[in-house]
């Protein structure tokens, strides 16, 4: 478990600030403090929950946001499957509750588990994983913490504090993709960047990115990527 805490430092540091943004945030959208370490704690679930503060902000329903936040997260039902045979492999036993592996799953663990665990002995994959796991909440829900103690001493810095941070989140995936990216992958990433780019000559940047992802899964297929 140790390495893999060692192997979440790239996480936590940008998971901490991210979630000290999201404690500032969520007081300045008038969230109880309580109620924002909570959404960290069990909620867990990184961008949605800017989502969630920011639909609650405007008035939003239960009936509106439980739905909506379900659906930005169905994509973590793919990485499940992604990864559960590289944690057990043929006749490995399981050292932890499946349940508790897919709570910690988020994408910046499941970029970093998806580069390495071919590399860490069977038998010890899955308490890797669990540090790995371990790592990045810790650094969640004490980035939260830490944001709305400053937040609520210092109310008048927090929307600079949070403007100086919205490139966290972008610069935390790039480098995640490049630690897990070979040079195979990089022809499907150029190709997506290639694609995205000249679509927005004639899209809209929305429409532009999502075409684009098109055409570089699509090329993946074609000459698979993945070893």
């Amino acid at each position: 478990m140790l390495a893999g805490l060692v192997a979440s430092i790239p996480i936590m540091l940008g998971y901490f600030p991210i979630a000290f943004s999201f404690g500032i945030s969520a007081l300045q959208a008038g969230i109880n403090p309580w109620v924002t370490a909570a959404t960290s704690i069990f909620i867990y679930a990184g961008a949605a929950q800017f989502i969630l503060i920011a639909l609650l902000a405007a008035g939003g329903s239960w009936l509106t946001v439980v739905p909506t936040i379900i659906l930005v997260n169905l994509r973590h039902l793919f990485y499940g499957p992604a990864l559960i045979h590289r944690l057990r492999p043929a006749n490995t036993p399981a050292h932890f509750p499946t349940a508790l592996l897919a709570y910690g799953l988020t994408d910046e663990v499941f970029a970093a588990a998806l580069a390495r665990l071919d590399r860490i002995p069977a038998a010890t994959r899955e308490s890797w994983y669990a540090g790995l796991q371990l790592g990045a909440y810790s650094a969640w829900v004490g980035g939260t913490i830490v944001g709305i103690t400053i937040g609520q001493s210092t109310p008048q810095n927090s929307a600079f504090i949070t403007a100086l941070l919205t490139f966290i989140l972008p610069a935390l995936f790039f480098t995640l993709l490049l630690e897990s990216s070979s040079p195979r992958r990089y022809r499907t990433m150029l190709i997506t960047a290639v694609a995205t780019g000249l679509l927005q000559t004639l899209l809209p940047t929305h429409h532009a990115l999502i075409a684009g992802m098109l055409i570089g899964a699509s090329f993946a297929m074609i000459r698979p990527v993945y070893e």
